[in-house]
């Protein structure tokens, strides 16, 4: 290692705590097997003063779903012969249903199980173990889109994989994922399915308003879709047999990382529990993880071969952090965007006709727009010269056409035309209040006129908060979702407001990315 990339490195770790300031947090270096930096800092446990080093236990998180399909993979010959587990598990979806590998690549169609719990009323902090997610899972009577066409990031496939293989083996999932670990040398990584605590008492903490942080309260039980619990030495250890076994195709990871498609032939770059993404101009694996009070990432880059991986038991952007470093290794800068460019005139609101969601493109930094579309944070988008923006192989594309705005979403093989909004007239009408009941999910949607319009939900799970409702144009209207049961909110609810002939309100159509097209008719 040469002194210009110690002295590049050393600068770049020095500058993680206070980038992405919580209690603690650790990184890795690897190249070419080797480690290059091994570093933590802050503290595990804040309130009993424990360190955070290397060694400690860490919440991987979604970070999980690769090893989940890698159980898959090392355990049977085809993953198809989970499929008739996986149908049983959906005894009320009609239609066709999505199969074992549909499951692997996000691209089964069914709504997200933690966004569907908001809409069944549970509270952001409320218990959700087997039998809770038996009956949002099972519950399921439709899809999103048929499976295989489209992509859209569902946490529950990964539990049903985990669950119906051990069904079918008669193994449970943490004995085939300590399989994977000795394969590996992970020696201290674990299913810690509890997200109460960690047998070492790391703790997960998250940000209060008024400053500082405070210990994140989870009351989750998740197995196949982000129950690992692993050290930065275990995850060293990872990267370090990916490197080993690269020239072996048959490996657990270079079978993980093949390409994978669509029905339709185009590339996904999603599957077998990996993002198939771009690094600084770079083709890299990887993935993040993300629970209240932890988030991490991991990227490897097969040409180079780097690895780097970062992990804050704290909500912070881990994946920033790790392109931070990685540059630091590359000796090269972030690109920037050019602040020469003016805000485009396509600013402001529009719905994507397919999914009925709002789309919502305001300014950012200079050269730069923000989408609010599929993330409860918004997408940031370089400006091009030519008047389009995007950036890089798997982020959104707004292109403008003599029709219009289009949007071109590469990883969930969605390309659509979006359609203006249609201005709110002043004072927007909020005759809409009332109780609306959806079949789908045998839930409902309550809207209050108090003196500004409110909603909240309510079902088999609970009383969800009142929000406040934002008006987004004619009779279409945003409800947040600040907290949610997974580190991620959903993001804003759109609310599409039905009238009949005579202009009365009969029904809302409501959705989000993770859970969308859902019909409330009015009680």
């Amino acid at each position: 290692m040469t002194e210009m990339l110690d002295a590049r490195l050393d600068r770049a770790l020095a500058a993680l705590p206070r980038n992405y300031a919580g209690p603690g947090g650790a990184v890795a270096v690897l190249r070419e097997g080797a480690v290059l930096a091994r570093h933590a800092w802050g503290w595990a446990n804040a309130e009993r003063r424990v360190p955070f080093t290397p060694k400690s236990l860490f919440r991987m998180c979604s970070i999980t779903k690769q090893f989940t399909c890698a159980s898959v993979l090392a355990a049977l010959a085809d993953p198809r012969e989970l499929d008739a587990a996986i149908a049983a598990r959906l005894p009320r979806l009609a239609g066709p249903k999505p199969n074992a590998l549909q499951l692997a690549h996000n691209q089964s169609g069914l709504r997200d199980y933690w966004a569907v719990a908001m809409l069944h009323g549970s509270p952001a902090e409320a218990p959700f173990g087997d039998a809770e997610a038996a009956m949002v899972i099972g519950g399921a009577r439709s899809l999103q889109f048929a499976p295989g066409t489209r992509s859209s990031y569902v946490n529950q496939n990964f539990r049903l994989l985990g669950d119906v293989l051990a069904e079918r083996t008669g193994r449970s999932l943490a004995e085939h994922l300590r399989s994977i670990f000795e394969r590996a040398g992970m020696a201290s990584a674990i299913l810690a399915a509890d997200t109460r605590a960690l047998p070492d008492g790391t703790e997960g903490y998250e940000e209060m308003n008024q400053g500082g942080h405070r210990v994140a309260v989870n009351r989750l039980i998740w197995t196949g879709d982000a129950g690992l619990g692993a050290s930065l030495d275990d995850m060293i250890a990872w990267e370090k047999h990916i490197d080993a076994t690269r020239d072996d195709a048959s490996s657990l990871y270079q079978r993980l990382a093949a390409p994978v498609t669509f029905a339709d032939g185009r590339v996904a770059p999603y599957g077998f529990g990996l993002a198939r993404e771009e690094a600084l101009g770079r083709p890299a694996t990887g993935h993040g993880g993300g629970l209240r009070g932890w988030s991490s990432h991991r990227l490897y880059l097969p040409r180079e071969r780097i690895s780097v991986v970062v992990m804050l038991n704290h909500i912070g952007d881990a994946r920033a952090a790790a392109i931070d470093v990685l540059a630091a290794v590359l000796g090269e800068a972030r690109p920037k965007p050019d602040a020469s460019l003016p805000p485009p005139a396509w600013l402001g609101a529009y719905v994507e006709p397919e999914t009925g969601i709002v789309a919502r493109i305001e300014a950012g930094e200079p050269g730069r727009v923000k989408l609010h579309f599929a993330s409860w944070r918004p997408e940031i988008l370089d400006l091009k010269a030519d008047g389009s923006a995007g950036g890089g192989a798997r982020a959104s594309r707004l292109v403008p056409v003599p029709q219009g705005l289009r949007l071109e979403r590469p990883a969930d093989n969605l390309f659509s035309t979006l359609v203006p909004v249609r201005p709110a007239a002043a004072g927007a009408p909020t005759d809409f209040a009332g109780r609306y009941r959806c079949a789908e999910l045998d839930a409902e949607l309550s809207v209050v006129d108090a003196g500004v319009p409110y909603a909240a939900f309510s079902g088999c799970l609970g009383q969800g908060r009142m929000e406040l409702l934002e008006p987004l144009g004619d009779d279409l209207w945003a409800m947040p979702c600040p907290r949610a049961l997974d580190h991620s909110p959903p993001g804003d609810w759109t609310l599409a407001v039905r009238r009949d002939g005579a202009g009365r309100a009969v029904g809302v159509t409501l959705g989000c990315w993770l859970a969308r097209g859902l019909d409330y008719q009015r009680c």
